[in-house]
């Protein structure tokens, strides 16, 4: 694994594109990206207003809720944009937030992964989807060959964030 470029979040054009299945979810199509994706609402850190962001979903994980919640599925979501992405950071400021998958709506608290986790969620994850796996750096800025021991390195840099049922 090695440093390519240095990478920001999307800006223009690109963020429209990127930002283009919120407006399905707000229009009731939510289901139609399964439960490969997500629709994150959270609070902003700094104005306190409603935002919202569309998430891949990098694993699901059978798991005890939080507050007393029934045991429910958890999800797990990298931050792709690194530790500076204005969702992570929010998330860390108010973990407690919903999140939309398909048709349902749920209460979850966000709980950031360490660096030893992240790591086995990304292997699991490039096991599973190869392609996106090798994407996934490059919109980073990194440059991976495929390799379990670049996957493990890439899944130590990238803060993933588990998202647990809540009541």
């Amino acid at each position: 694994m090695e440093i390519v470029k240095n990478v920001g979040p999307p800006t223009g054009l690109r963020r429209l594109l990127f930002r283009l299945p919120i407006r399905f979810y707000r229009l009731g199509l939510g289901w139609l990206f399964g439960r490969r994706l997500l629709l994150l609402h959270h609070v902003g850190r700094v104005t306190g207003r409603p935002r919202q962001a569309v998430l891949e979903v990098v694993a699901r994980e059978p798991g005890g809720g939080v507050d007393g919640a029934a045991a429910g599925e958890s999800y797990v979501v990298a931050s792709g944009w690194g530790p500076t992405a204005a969702w992570y950071r929010n998330l860390l400021h108010t973990p407690d937030v919903t999140v939309q998958i398909a048709r349902k709506t749920l209460p979850v608290r966000a709980v950031p992964l360490s660096a030893d986790e992240g790591e086995e969620v990304f292997v699991r994850y490039a096991l599973a989807h190869r392609r996106a796996a090798k994407q996934l750096p490059r919109l980073m800025g990194y440059s991976v060959d495929g390799s379990e021991a670049d996957f493990r390195a890439m899944g130590r840099r990238i803060p993933f964030v588990r998202l647990v049922p809540r009541s």
